[in-house]
């Protein structure tokens, strides 16, 4: 007399029933384009800078440092403001690009401290990039200027999901204030 296969032996049996053929799966082949990831937006950052604190010529590349003086930021999950005391760092290349580093912190309406630090690339015609050194207010669909944000959040923190997930950023550079939009990749 045959006995019922239990719950658990099936569950055990699965994967070799599929292997042999007795449980259809789906396959997925390499070649298969994987899904493209949707952009949500997560916030919108001003960012006030102060002057540009220029280092000179070093190692080839002129450096500079743009201090981050304040500012506001609000998003569907989370608003506050910009605290002060970080800084953009820049190698200036030669051809133009700005390769950025910039860290600062934020603070949460709920007064949760979080910190960024956010890489990136700014570059475009050297005359466009003329005006925006002017400071002038340049469409920013005229420049490529974007970032990858990283973000430092208290394990805790109701705001842990932004130490966990991948962002990307569009950003326009203005007089005295920097515009981020940061978007989280779904």
């Amino acid at each position: 007399m045959e006995e019922p296969l239990h719950r658990r032996g099936l569950l055990k049996a699965m994967p070799f029933l599929a292997l042999a053929g007795g449980v259809p799966t789906a396959q997925a082949k390499e070649t298969d384009a994987l899904p493209a990831p949707p952009l949500i937006l997560a916030m919108r950052l001003r960012v006030l800078i102060g002057p540009a604190q220029e280092l000179g010529m070093v190692d080839g590349a002129r450096k500079r440092v743009i201090p981050i003086v304040g500012g506001s930021f609000d998003g569907p999950r989370l608003t506050g403001r910009v605290l002060p005391g970080g800084a953009d760092w820049q190698t200036i290349r030669s051809d133009g690009t700005a390769d950025i580093l910039a860290r600062y912190s934020i603070e949460a309406s709920d007064g949760s401290i979080l910190s960024i630090v956010n890489p990136g690339y700014r570059r475009g015609p050297a005359p466009v990039l003329a005006r925006i050194a002017a400071g002038e207010a340049v469409d920013p669909a005229l420049y490529y200027f974007r970032t990858t944000p990283r973000f430092e959040v208290a394990s805790e923190s109701p705001h842990a999901w932004l130490g966990r997930t991948v962002f990307l950023c569009s950003a326009a550079r203005y007089k005295d204030h920097v515009r981020l939009d940061i978007f989280e990749v779904g």
